[in-house]
């Protein structure tokens, strides 16, 4: 098996992350202080009741090879069951609602009554937007429905502690959407994040900053520092600064502020920055324990960047391996315990997991399928189902899957 080419420092659990500094101003790590700050009002989003997640163990260093195709052309280890849940253009099973078209970037937002909700967007133009699918407690698909409508090329995006869903655009002019998983509350665009060809976003809970990708073969890698906190305690999306990383010979990271992060200038917003790093195709991006991975398909890595040491190295360098087992390298996500979870578009048509041990092992492919992409996988809150799609399935119109088994068991 190929090994990744990896930093350990940066896998698994950070014991001692920097923690925002309650006593003002902003810590060593750049954190916003929780204390002060700008109010930026009431929330615009409720503050939701919802559980704590169960703690969980990873068991995805133990999962076995893939075995043949099942009868909807899922390769699967022996133990684990797929099921599709929906096409594009027809109706999701026991709902009104018509699954969309090339579904991309997804997460899951466990619910108040101990269900779930797996969101989706839509890549296509001026129809984009996301859809979602909600599930009770036992598992059972119970609604379908729309939360976002005609916004353009939704690819990626980022689930946020506050629980919203934010729906990125991938156009030059692109914007983020805030959105509202539960569908009760109208979407909210995000400017202050950028005008630029957005992929992805993550938040860093500890810190309240946003890391954004960028999918332009020149592209920055991009962090957000909001100006202050709303009534609720979470980060105002409204205002803040938009920075662009630079990035030394030994990996260590200087953050420059974008003049103009809402393009009015008519200057790209990464080429506002001179000193700016390209990254190659920036794609999928997750925080995780002090980490923010991020891939980029141009040059086929998975890179991961310290937040505290503000520093960034190579985690898997498919370009270094002679017959690399994952390629086009796309969207992202990490489980409870560090395991990232790369989907490709292209390449094999699989879900590969980038062990802490750097070790690579193949949780799912997809055959028959070859002129397809993976896209949005995501657990459910038990970390026993895996969600994600093939956005273009067999005829060009998209796939959506639910694959169960043990990848995780309760800590």
């Amino acid at each position: 098996m190929a090994t990744a080419l990896v930093t350990p420092a940066f896998i698994g659990c950070d014991d001692d992350p920097m923690r925002v500094d309650a006593g003002g101003g902003l810590d060593a790590g750049g954190a916003l202080d929780a204390g002060g700050g700008v109010d930026a009002g009431p929330a615009e989003f409720p503050v939701r009741d919802i559980p704590a997640p169960a703690p969980l163990n990873s068991l995805i260093a133990d999962i076995g090879p893939l075995g043949d195709p099942d009868a909807e052309g899922l390769r699967l280890p022996a133990g684990f069951t797929g099921r599709k849940l929906a096409t594009s253009g027809e109706m999701v099973a026991g709902t009104d609602y018509e699954w969309h078209q090339a579904p991309d970037g997804g997460a899951t937002f466990a619910t108040e009554d101990g269900g779930w909700i797996y969101v989706c967007n839509s890549e296509v133009p001026i129809i984009g937007g996301v859809g979602a699918m909600r599930f009770d407690a036992s598992g059972s698909l119970v609604d379908a429905y729309r939360t976002l409508e005609r916004s353009n090329i939704n690819c990626a995006g980022g689930p946020t502690p506050w629980h919203t869903w934010l729906s990125c655009e991938e156009r030059a002019q692109g914007l983020v959407f805030e959105t509202d998983p539960w569908g009760e509350v109208s979407a909210i665009e995000r400017p202050a994040l950028g005008v630029f060809k957005h992929e992805a976003v993550c938040v860093d809970p500890e810190r309240w900053h946003l890391y954004l990708s960028e999918d332009e073969g020149d592209g920055g890698f991009y962090r957000f520092r909001p100006a202050g906190m709303n009534a609720a305690g979470f980060p105002d999306l409204t205002a803040g600064a938009l920075e662009i990383a630079e990035v030394a010979a030994d990996g260590a990271v200087t953050w420059h502020e974008v003049p103009d992060p809402s393009n009015t200038s008519g200057t790209s917003v990464r080429n506002q920055v001179a000193a700016a790093t390209r990254f190659d195709g920036g794609e999928g991006i997750w925080y995780h324990d002090g980490v923010v991975y991020l891939s980029t398909k141009g040059d086929t890595r998975v890179w991961a960047y310290d937040v505290v040491a503000q520093s960034i190295a190579v985690l898997y360098d498919g370009e270094a391996i002679m017959d690399p087992p994952l390629t086009g390298v796309d969207n992202v996500v990490v489980s409870c315990c560090g395991d990232v979870l790369v989907a490709e578009d292209g390449g094999s048509m699989q879900i590969v997991a980038i062990l802490p041990s750097g070790e690579l092992k193949p949780l799912v492919q997809v055959t028959g399928q070859d002129d397809s992409e993976i896209t949005g996988p995501a657990f459910d809150p038990s970390g026993t189902r895996l969600y994600f799609n093939s956005q273009r399935g067999t005829t060009g119109s998209g796939f959506t899957y639910e694959i169960t088994g043990p990848f995780h068991e309760p800590a």
